[in-house]
């Protein structure tokens, strides 16, 4: 195999230019081919960004009447909040609302309607991320099932869970993760790579072929650093797991033998490490935890691979305006969507 091409490389900040303006929460950012980026809003929809540099804003028709909440931390706990995203076959969104806790789907004019809210009659939970596979098996992660996510910030804490929506069916298909966030499979969809932020590691399931789980571990350390709250990953086309710690701000790769790189570092040790006493005593406060995030992308949330030799990495945030971009050293695993034919 040839040399790993992260294996000498680190994210020089002076290289680091920017996209968008304006934007609120851009969570998860979606590229297409063309060059076209969508990113989360916190409007209640999307943003696209054109590679012009042309701008528009999507809000979802049935929240209209969706208004920016008062205070920082209301922003993060009211009204609808468009979290993860992923492309549709026929390339509407697929959303995991963070603030409705529904699994929706929204075409490219708004239209939106609610395709799960309910699991056995119960509130599906905190809705984090969404991804299709290349079967058309939409995947989602419910990172709690407490409605005020903040008070799960806790080291006792592990009610997130993995689902499959397949066919109209909605099934749980692993429990017990603390705090899941983001989730990626590997290029031959054998394994698939689950976030869990407040147990600061990776976990990674093996899929068998009826979509269930066949084996479960930690994949790399089993923890990730001090202040190790991570969110968002994603693969490169030689296997390297890249990923965000959040409210460290920092960019971090696994190398597929599990070997921890951190490629950049805009954190703040103090206050990362005040939040993290707080979160050993089971006491995150919002006034701890909105001290941290500061850098290129505070609150550092996902990493995307764009551009037309996908070698172009978006950092999407839960606090930044802007979406910052660098040259990465080896291209992205192509998204399902990426060889499929949308509206454009």
């Amino acid at each position: 195999m040839k040399p790993n091409p992260i294996r000498d490389f680190g994210v020089d900040r002076s290289t680091v230019r920017f996209l968008g303006r304006d934007l609120q929460r851009p969570e998860c950012i979606l590229a297409e081919p063309d060059g076209t980026l969508w990113a989360a809003d916190a409007r209640g929809g999307v943003v696209c960004i054109r590679p012009d540099g042309e701008q528009q804003v999507v809000t979802q028709r049935r929240s209209s009447d969706f208004q920016s909440a008062g205070s920082e931390a209301s922003r993060y706990l009211e009204g609808t909040l468009p979290n993860g995203l992923a492309f549709s076959r026929t390339g509407d969104f697929l959303i995991s609302n963070f603030g409705t806790d529904c699994l929706e789907v929204m075409s490219r004019d708004g239209n939106s309607k609610v395709l799960v809210e309910s699991i056995d009659g119960a509130p599906i939970g905190k809705v984090n991320f969404v991804l299709r596979d290349s079967r058309d098996r939409v995947w989602i992660t419910v990172s709690t099932r407490v409605r005020n996510w903040m008070h799960a910030l806790r080291t006792d804490l592990s009610d997130g869970y993995l689902a499959r929506y397949e066919n109209g069916t909605f099934t749980i298909v692993a429990d017990g993760f603390r705090f899941t966030n983001e989730i990626r499979f590997d290029a031959k969809e054998e394994f698939l790579y689950v976030v869990e932020t407040t147990g600061g590691c990776i976990s990674r399931l093996r899929i068998d072929d009826r979509g269930g789980v066949a084996e479960r571990e930690i994949f790399g350390p089993t923890k990730l650093g001090t202040g190790a709250w991570p969110d968002g990953i994603a693969f490169d086309s030689y296997g390297n797991l890249w990923g965000t710690l959040v409210y460290s701000d920092k960019l971090f790769v696994l190398t597929p033998q599990g070997d921890l790189r951190v490629l950049l570092d805009e954190g703040h040790p103090e206050k990362v490490e005040a939040l993290e006493r707080a979160f050993h005593a089971n006491h995150v406060t919002e006034d701890v935890l909105f001290q941290t995030g500061q850098g290129i992308a505070p609150w550092m949330a996902s990493l995307t691979f764009g551009g037309p030799d996908l070698r172009t990495a978006y950092i999407g945030s839960l606090k930044g305006t802007r979406i910052p971009y660098f040259r990465a050293p080896v291209p992205g695993l192509p998204m399902v969507h990426w060889n499929e034919r949308g509206p454009g």
